[in-house]
Formats: C-alpha cells, sequence, structure tokens
C-alpha cells in the first residue's frame, strides 16, 4: 500500500529567505486508474513554476539532493516518479511500452497543478532516458526540452544486440536478474549467468520466470518489424522537445544517440549533442584512464541552462551542435555535423606473413596494400571464449569494467590476430565510425568475426578505444539472414563504433580480430542453427586473408593537417 503524501515546508537560509516545499507519495493518475507515486519539491509555497520531471524504474529521488537544489535554485519545480510496477506506484511493469502513455498522462497532471505554469522538462540517464524519448514521442505541449542521458533510441541495437546480429549477453542478463528477480532471491553468479544454455531460457534462470518480452526478443533475432514497432529512432519526427542529448565514448548506446540527434537535425529540430570520455556512469575517471581536469563536466548546469533557454526564454539557446571530447588530446571541440566536416578516410591494410597469432606474431598494418597474398588462421572453441576486457560495455561497473583498459591480456592468445603499425611520427586524429573490412573464411555454416582497435603506447599498453562483431549470417546487414557456405570467402564489414582520439607521436595503431568477444556478446556456437535454443558447441577453423585481390583493411575517419598527405606522416 502507498504510503499517504507528505508535505513538508522547509524554510532555508538565503538572500530572499525563500521556503522550500517538499511533497512525499503523491499519488498521480494514469488513464487506467493505476496511480504512480511522485515526489514533489517546489521553489517556495506561492507562485507558478516551470517543472523538471524524473520518471524512473530504480527508485525516486527522496530527498534534496544537488541535483534538486540546482533546479530549485533556478527556480524549477522538481517532479520524481516511480513508473508503473516499480517500488511504490501501483501497476505491472512492461518495460519501456507503458511510458509514451504514462509520461504524457503525467505531463497533463503537472500541467494543471495550482503551483505549475504549464511548461515541463526531463532529465535523467539510461532508462530515465528512454522515459524521456518515450514522452517526447507521445507530442505533449506541455514538453518543451528534454536532456537524455546514454539512453540511446533503439531497443534492437542499444539494449539486445550489436550491430552485427550479436545478442548482448551480460548486459541483459544481468538487468533482467537485477530488476525482475523476486525480492527474496538473491542475484545469479554472474559465470553461470552468462554460460547458461539454452539461451532462450535465461530468463528462468535469472528471474525465476518466464518475461514475455524476454521471449519476443529470442524469437526476433534480426532486426524486423517487431523492432521497428519499438524503435524511437524509426518515430524521431513525431519529437517536438528541444533535446540536449549526453553519450560517452565508452556507453554502448552512443551510436543511437548520434542518430537521434542526426535525425532530429535533419528534421531541423533543436537538438544538442555532447560525447565525453566516460562510461554509462557518465564519470571520466576510470581504472588505467586519466583524462584530466576538463573531462568533468557540471551536467545539471548545462541542462538547467538549457532548460532555461526552451521554457523561460532567458537566454538564447545552445547551439545544435556536436560537443566531444579529443581523448588523446584531451580537449573539447564543437562541431556542426557529426562526423566533424574535413575526415577523411584512411585506410591502413592488414599484412602478414601467415603467422599473425597473438601479441608475437607477424602482423602489422600499413597504409599500402601488401604484395603478396597471405591467411592468417585460428581455431575459435566457443568453450574458451575470448574475455571481454573494457570498451563500450553495460551496464555494472563491479560486475564488467567498461573504459580502455589494456589489451595484452588477450593479446597473448593464439586465437587473437593482432596487427599494428609502426610508431607514429606525427600527431594523427581520428573522429567518426571506425570501420574494418575483412575478407575472411570458416569452417561453421555460421560464426562470428571481432575487431578491436586500440592505441598502443611506447611501453607497451594497448588502451581499447572502439570494438565491434558481425556475425556471418548478417554480413549484408541484420534486416535478413544469408545463408553462409562454409569454406567460402566472404567480404565482412565490421562497424566498430564512434570514437574520437588523438594518437601522440610515438604511439601505434592496433587493430584485433578474433572471433568472440565474451560476455559482451553471446557466444557463437558455431553449430549454423539459431542460437536461442541451441545447446551444442563446435569449433570453428577461422581465417582472414589480405594481399592485393583481398585487401582486409582497417578504415579510420582521419582529420589531417593542411598540406600533408595522410600517408606520409604514419610512420618512422
Amino acid at each position: 500500500m502507498l504510503r499517504r503524501s507528505v508535505v513538508l515546508l522547509l524554510a532555508l537560509a538565503g538572500a530572499a529567505a525563500a521556503q522550500r516545499v517538499v511533497q512525499l507519495h503523491v499519488r498521480v493518475p494514469m488513464r487506467d486508474g493505476v496511480r504512480l507515486c511522485t515526489n514533489i519539491f517546489r521553489p517556495a509555497l506561492q507562485g507558478r513554476f516551470p517543472a523538471v520531471l524524473h520518471r524512473t524504474p530504480y527508485r525516486k529521488i527522496g530527498r534534496v539532493t544537488p541535483s534538486v537544489q540546482t533546479f530549485l535554485d533556478r527556480g524549477y519545480a522538481v517532479v520524481s516518479q516511480d513508473v508503473r510496477g516499480r517500488y511504490d506506484s501501483e501497476g505491472e511493469f512492461q518495460q519501456f511500452v507503458q511510458e509514451e502513455r504514462d509520461g504524457a498522462d503525467t505531463l497533463s497532471w503537472i500541467a494543471k497543478q495550482s503551483w505549475s505554469d504549464g511548461k515541463v522538462a526531463m532529465f535523467g540517464g539510461s532508462y530515465v532516458g528512454i522515459t524521456q524519448w518515450r514522452a517526447a514521442l507521445s507530442g505533449h505541449p506541455a514538453l518543451k526540452a528534454i536532456a537524455p542521458a546514454v539512453s540511446g533510441g533503439d531497443e534492437y541495437f542499444d539494449r539486445y544486440y550489436s550491430r552485427g546480429g550479436a545478442f548482448r549477453l551480460a548486459h541483459r542478463l544481468r538487468w533482467i536478474a537485477e530488476n525482475f528477480k523476486p525480492p527474496d532471491r538473491p542475484v545469479v553468479d554472474f559465470q553461470k549467468m552468462v554460460t547458461f544454455l539454452p539461451l532462450r531460457n535465461a530468463d528462468r534462470f535469472v528471474a525465476g520466470r518466464t518475461l514475455d518480452f524476454y521471449q519476443e526478443a529470442m524469437a526476433h533475432p534480426s532486426y524486423d518489424g517487431y523492432w521497428l514497432g519499438l524503435s524511437t529512432l524509426r518515430r524521431s519526427g513525431a519529437v517536438r522537445a528541444a533535446a540536449l542529448i549526453e553519450g560517452g565514448w565508452y556507453d554502448p548506446f552512443l551510436p543511437s544517440d548520434i542518430a537521434m540527434w542526426q535525425a532530429l537535425r535533419a528534421q531541423g529540430r533543436p537538438a544538442r549533442l555532447i560525447i565525453g570520455p566516460w562510461g554509462h556512469n557518465q564519470n571520466p575517471r576510470m581504472p588505467e584512464a586519466d583524462f584530466g581536469p576538463s573531462a568533468v563536466l557540471p551536467f545539471r548546469r548545462l541542462e538547467a541552462d538549457w532548460f532555461d533557454a526552451w521554457l523561460r526564454r532567458l537566454a538564447p539557446p545552445a547551439p545544435s551542435s556536436v560537443l566531444y571530447f579529443v581523448m588523446g588530446a584531451n580537449e573539447w571541440r564543437e562541431s556542426g555535423a557529426w562526423p566533424p566536416a574535413g575526415s577523411e578516410p584512411l585506410e591502413l591494410y592488414l599484412a602478414s606473413g601467415g603467422s599473425a597469432n597473438s601479441l608475437t606474431g607477424d602482423g602489422r598494418l600499413s597504409e599500402k596494400q601488401p604484395a603478396e597474398e597471405f591467411a592468417d588462421r585460428y581455431e575459435y572453441d566457443p568453450r574458451k571464449a575470448v574475455p571481454t576486457i573494457g570498451g563500450a560495455t553495460c551496464c555494472n561497473f563491479k560486475v564488467m569494467s567498461w573504459g580502455p583498459l589494456d589489451q595484452r591480456p588477450v593479446e597473448g592468445r593464439r586465437d587473437v590476430l593482432v596487427y599494428t603499425t609502426g610508431p607514429l611520427r606525427e600527431p594523427l586524429e581520428v573522429a567518426g565510425q571506425i570501420r574494418a573490412v575483412l575478407y575472411v573464411s570458416s569452417s561453421a555454416p555460421d560464426t562470428d568475426f571481432t575487431a578491436k582497435l586500440a592505441a598502443v603506447a611506447p611501453d607497451g599498453p594497448a588502451r581499447i578505444l572502439t570494438d565491434g562483431l558481425t556475425r556471418l549470417r548478417y554480413r549484408e546487414g541484420v534486416e535478413r539472414p544469408v545463408a553462409y557456405r562454409p569454406g567460402t570467402v566472404a567480404e565482412v564489414e565490421i562497424d566498430l563504433g564512434p570514437t574520437a582520439y588523438r594518437f601522440a607521436p610515438g604511439e601505434a595503431i592496433r587493430l584485433e580480430v578474433s572471433s568472440s568477444n565474451f560476455p559482451k556478446f553471446e557466444r557463437n556456437l558455431n553449430t549454423g542453427r539459431l542460437q536461442a535454443p541451441e545447446t551444442q558447441m563446435r569449433k570453428a577453423r577461422q581465417a582472414v586473408y589480405h594481399g592485393p585481390e583481398r585487401p582486409s583493411r582497417l578504415v579510420l575517419p582521419a582529420l589531417p593537417r593542411a598540406g600533408r598527405p595522410l600517408w606520409e606522416r604514419l610512420v618512422r
């Protein structure tokens, strides 16, 4: 049962000796009669105020936190609400699909309150960002601005499958275990969780029950009509609120954050994108990484500035551009487009004498195509998958760390191919989407190929920048699978995601190629059958080809210096 609403008047010392009003456990009715538990923080007892709304499945704000205080000081009321079916709110939690209607109903309720001036903004990250996009899709006239952080805009690509078609294993199962298990049941051991087979039954293993949304995800491994119906990106034309989008280089939702900004700008909507050197918690302090004091941004102040511009017209809004942090240089850049204007593709070709296996092999990257054809071969055994170390992972830092971690622990494996340039003689700045084009073959009827970009320091550490994966059946796109005939050579493009990094003189560029990145992604079991019901595993003999006929290559979006061909300044 919900607790009764409590109203507190808090007299705070200050120049104006303003009274703050706190209302706890207010029951806000939805159109179907379900009541959502809501806390309200108002700047003063009297007056009408614009409101900042925070809708969350992770427990509503229960006190005047520094974030709440920032908005109160700007003259906003702050409204924090448990979404349907979570904590003190009534109803059944049906992730994502409930948030458009419930968001609109909450906006209507706020606009009708005696203390409201009828204008509302929203803020928050992850699922709290999703609630903003869903409310914005309703087109509610009260919603003037939003500030979604690390939230993405497409359910298939952000929370379930990679852009190459592999299931986001650790992310989904851990989130389900933490949010759908019975209260008296401990979270299942992480290693047992990610190795459980068949994958189709993993919801019962981690949550103790069958979950309809999980079963639907398992039944739709391709990007089909089911996912089109859930995509915010596909409906972005309905968004009218001015959007301040916050993403991070080591957050897996960043590609969709960028896509949302691009879509809104293409439609002439006001939108600003900030990309910083952080993971899902927006904290630039990560293991083995120090991006300097400039990497820390005052998010609540920036959001309050954005809301001031669109709800109160107190100042011109910030430009609808991209503010992004260049790692390595540890500097912020502003660009009116993404990727930044002036970037051009720099192709670095894979080469070896046929022994690129591990860090001690002969793999190399060169700006010139190799004169001879060679193939590097390895065995992929899903029982001994290459472990995930850092990168863009989500969403429990204690379980699986994100960030630019050193990759040498996996580069010592024979099933990891390593290709490296010589030390750079001048700085090289890249900003945009990273791609790898590989010519591959496999003994399996279906398998995966992974790629990873790393910056190699002169003293040896190889810090991951981006990574990606393509499943052979999805080599022509995740919209429809295409059969692969074992033993044949196929061209595969791997999307490694976006980054911005300045390689310093003395650093080297490295590409790793393998067939697993576990448990960030599920292991391909190599049988060629659907993964969800599969329990059998097979080894696969993999090959990566390179030479004049099969030019496997890494493609970097490079920002050249005026008058200097890129290749002239690559290596010593």
